[in-house]
Order: structure tokens, then C-alpha cells, then sequence
């Protein structure tokens, strides 16, 4: 060994002994526990979501000086970096639990704000797995400004944006969730402002983290979280999938994929599922499954606003957000629930370019005391906004009914920037359904009569005055939707900037 090699022995040591050190996480005891405990470690889940299990560490010296201290933090409970994702770069950043209950240090804050910074500048996707206890009681309060939340603002709308919540997370980690696109927890992991203890010293409640922040709480009723994973691996696997319908960002082009299933077919099951009869109901998840290619839907939000379907799909290996009322559920009736994911699902589509498709089959939005004081009005008037705002391509389809307010919101003006609009033969339309209007006006019969028949022809009616391009065979609903697609698809590959930025609301 040479004399200069010989001096960078000691030098070299060192670096490896404080890399060993930055990796150890909480320590065998603590990692033991959390692994009996069913759940991942943060390298764990960050190796599980990049290709092959490689990511390049950034930030892997945070928390190095505390370790003589009397809290050691390798990484500073902030394990974060970058791989790929599918071929794609991919950022992602995970708290962890075993190392001060994952709170956010001052370090671990500027790394977090590191990862937005990269992302806006390199034009990627970010990704966050929460499992902590927000921001550290120990920290100065110098810390860096703008902050990770401010920057995630900034990059709504530019790149896809992540959270995956995989414990109890609280505080300033816990509002990572809302300024995210796409928002998954496993069914061990809580989300709030403030934890069971300091919900009790506010309040004087008591109360378990599953009954104030779990699943049947974000998932199922406050709409917080999109999609309900079964574990860790499970969680991870959903981002996977999730980001893989997107581009990398808004000034790209989504990725076509071969799904095996990307020529146009008749589907005769249609006639079978879909009665021409509007009151008698059927399953729009079924139907979407059918026309889509094979194995390519992902729902987004099953569990919540259930009478409006929102999902990610392929047709023809391109990628499309459907927007779609289940009849099975309130005949279909858009409830503010539905409209609310509506809205966040249409700003996340419109943002990076996914075409739409609006498969039509309601009565109208909801009536009714409790659906007033609920603000409908207001919440279908956010979805309304959402998709005039649409910049990528808007397809739609009327399947049998919509009634007033409910047609506009599911973009049924073919002026209004559709790239195409079709109807099923059988459609009825209106400001509300004959009978309703009869029975409050007390129409003759011969009037009444009348109006049933114009209504029972809703679709040629409307396609002489070109309200639809084309009323159509419900069998060739897929590949009409494939034509549509073919339309809009120079448009679909170009980029359209500058990028606009208008963000994504919570």
C-alpha cells in the first residue's frame, strides 16, 4: 500500500463506520418489534417499491453527530432517495417509526424539502410513506422556510404525488396525505391532527388511534384516503400500479403499455348487463371492467361516494380516468361525497393529461334535506368546474339516463371541449323524468303522452341538433371510445407547454 493509499485508510474507515451508522435505524430490539408487529421498516419499504430493491440514498449522514448523544437518530428518522419505478426515476422519502417514533428533526425536515426541490427541478414523481409522530418537541424553531408542506403546493399539478400511510402518523407528517394525488393506508394505520394523548388533553376525549384516525374513519367516511390496502407489500404494490397509468410529469406523455387486449371488439355482454329500461339497475364496475382492456382497472375511492365510479384504466394500452355513475347505488344519484371525488380526480387527470371518459347514468344529483345541508350544490358545482377546466381530451358517453343538473357535471355539452359524445338509443333526458314533471303540473293525458314520447327519444332528438356525434350500438361502446381515443391522440402525445400551473385542491 502506498504511502497516500495508506492515508485515506483512516478517512475511508471513518466514512464507513458513520455510513454503518446513518443505516442502523432504531436497532435490532426495535426493528425486531416492528417486524412482529407485521409491518415493514422504512429501507424495507423503499426497497420494496424501487426496481430490483436499488435506490440511491440522499441525506444518509442526517442525524450523524447525534450519535454520541442522548438520542441518537441514524438518517434522523428520515430514510429518503431515488430510484426507479417500472424503468422511470422515481423519488421517495419514509419515515422511521423505530427511531424517535419517526418525528420530523430539523434535518429530516430540510431533507424532506430536498426531495421537492429535486423533484420540481429533475421533473419527477414523489412518493411519501408516513409512519410518525410529526415535528420533533426538541426542534429550534429556525428551521428552513419555505417549508416541505409549501413546496408540495408548488408541485401539485407538475409531477404525481404519493403518500402511503403505514402507521400512526400525526401532525405536519400527517398533512403530507392531503397535499397528495393519490393517498393510500394499510388497514394497521391511523392518520390525524393530533394523536389519542393530545386529543385527550385539548379535549378531555379518549379515544383509540383506530377510532379516531383509522380506516373506517378516512377511508369510509371523511374521503381522506383513496384506497384501502390490505399490508405494507400490498400498499407499495398500489403505488406501483398507480404510478404506472401516469407520465412522469405534466409535461409528458403517459405511457402506452401492451396489455394484450388493445384491438377493438364488439362486446355483446353489454346487452346482457345494461336493461334499455333505466330503472332497472346494473353494475358500472362490471361494465367497466368489460369494455376496458382486460386487467387494467384500477378503481380509485371504491369505498367512498360508491354511486359515482372513479377509476384508472387502459384502452387500447392507453391510459384514461372514467368517471362514471353506478346505477346500483341511488339509481346512480350524485351525492357530495361523489362529487368531492369527482372533483380531486378530475383536477389529477386534467393536470397530466389522461383523457376522460364520462359514462352517463343518473337522475340528477341528490334531493333531499340531508343531501342540502351536506352542501350539494357546492360540491357539484367543484365538480362541474373541474371538468369544464379539463385540458386533456373529454369523451362522453349517455348510457340511458340524466336529468338535470347531473347531465351537465358529467360533461354532456359536446361544445364544451369533448373531443367526442355518443348515446345509447335508449336514453332519456330532461330537466327531470315526465312523471315528475306530470304529477307537479297536473298534465292532461294527451300531454303527458306527448312529453313521454319526446323524452323516449331523447338520443335522435338530440343527435339532429348535434348535441351527440353519434348514437350508437351499445355493443360498440368499447370501440367507440377507441375511436374517440384515436381522435384525440396527436394531442395526447404532444406536450402543451409552458405547463400551466393550476394545482391540485385537496
Amino acid at each position: 500500500m502506498s504511502s497516500t493509499a495508506a492515508k485515506w485508510e483512516a478517512i475511508l474507515g471513518e466514512l464507513e463506520r458513520r455510513r454503518a451508522f446513518g443505516q442502523s435505524m432504531g436497532g435490532e430490539d426495535k426493528l425486531a418489534r416492528h417486524a412482529q408487529a407485521g409491518k415493514l421498516n422504512a429501507r424495507q419499504r423503499l426497497a420494496a417499491l424501487f426496481d430490483d430493491g436499488a435506490f440511491v440514498e440522499i441525506g444518509a449522514f442526517t442525524g450523524v453527530l447525534s450519535e454520541a448523544g442522548p438520542a441518537p437518530a441514524p438518517a434522523d428518522a428520515f430514510v429518503a432517495g431515488f430510484g426507479k419505478v417500472d424503468g422511470r426515476p422515481v423519488l421517495a422519502g419514509a419515515e422511521d417509526f423505530t427511531v424517535l417514533g419517526g418525528s420530523i428533526g430539523t434535518a429530516a425536515a430540510d431533507k424532506r424539502y430536498r426531495l421537492t426541490e429535486i423533484a420540481a427541478r429533475e421533473r419527477l414523481p414523489l412518493v411519501f410513506m408516513l409512519e410518525g409522530a410529526g415535528h420533533r418537541p426538541t426542534n429550534s424553531h429556525d428551521g428552513r422556510t419555505p417549508n416541505d408542506l409549501q413546496a408540495l403546493a408548488a408541485l401539485s399539478g407538475l409531477v404525481p404525488l404519493v403518500c402511503l400511510v403505514m402507521g400512526a402518523s400525526a401532525g405536519h407528517g400527517a398533512l403530507t396525505a392531503p397535499m397528495c394525488d393519490f393517498v393510500a393506508m394499510t388497514k394497521q394505520a391511523a392518520i390525524f391532527a393530533a394523536g389519542p394523548p393530545l386529543v385527550k388533553a385539548a379535549i378531555g376525549e379518549v379515544v383509540t388511534k383506530e377510532a379516531l384516525g383509522g380506516p373506517d374513519v378516512h377511508v369510509m367516511q371523511s374521503g381522506l384516503v383513496h384506497n384501502l390496502a390490505e399490508d405494507d407489500a400490498a400498499a407499495i404494490a398500489l403505488a406501483r400500479t398507480y404510478l404506472s397509468y401516469f407520465p412522469g410529469n405534466a409535461w409528458d406523455a403517459a405511457p402506452v403499455r401492451d396489455t394484450g387486449d388493445t384491438a377493438p371488439r364488439r362486446v355483446d355482454a353489454v346487452l346482457d348487463l345494461v336493461s334499455p329500461d333505466p330503472r332497472i339497475p346494473f353494475s358500472m364496475r362490471q361494465l367497466v371492467k368489460l369494455i376496458a382492456d382486460e386487467g387494467s382497472v384500477l378503481e380509485i375511492q371504491p369505498q367512498y361516494g360508491a354511486s359515482l365510479v372513479t377509476a384508472l384504466a387502459r384502452l387500447g394500452g392507453k391510459s384514461v380516468a372514467i368517471v362514471a355513475n353506478d346505477p346500483s347505488v341511488m339509481a346512480g344519484a350524485i351525492d357530495a361525497a361523489a362529487a368531492d371525488k369527482a372533483a380531486h380526480f378530475l383536477d389529477v387527470a386534467g393536470a397530466f393529461r389522461i383523457p376522460t371518459i364520462f359514462l352517463t347514468d343518473n337522475p340528477g344529483v341528490m334531493a333531499g334535506t340531508a343531501s342540502e345541508k351536506s352542501g350539494i350544490l357546492r360540491h357539484a358545482a367543484r365538480m362541474f368546474a373541474a371538468q369544464h377546466r379539463l385540458r386533456s381530451p373529454k369523451i362522453h358517453v349517455t348510457l340511458r339516463k340524466a336529468f338535470g343538473f347531473g347531465s351537465s357535471i358529467m360533461a354532456m355539452n359536446p361544445f364544451d371541449k369533448q373531443t367526442a359524445a355518443y348515446a345509447f338509443p335508449s336514453i332519456m333526458l330532461g330537466a327531470m323524468p315526465v312523471g315528475g314533471v306530470a304529477d307537479s303540473a297536473k298534465l292532461d293525458p294527451e300531454t303527458r303522452a306527448r312529453l313521454e314520447a319526446e323524452q323516449a327519444g331523447s338520443a335522435y332528438h338530440m343527435a339532429d341538433g348535434m348535441k351527440y356525434d353519434d348514437v350508437i350500438d351499445p355493443r360498440d361502446l368499447r370501440n367507440a371510445l377507441l375511436d374517440g381515443l384515436a381522435l384525440a391522440d396527436a394531442r395526447a402525445k404532444q406536450a402543451d407547454g409552458p405547463v400551466t400551473h393550476r394545482g391540485i385542491l385537496p
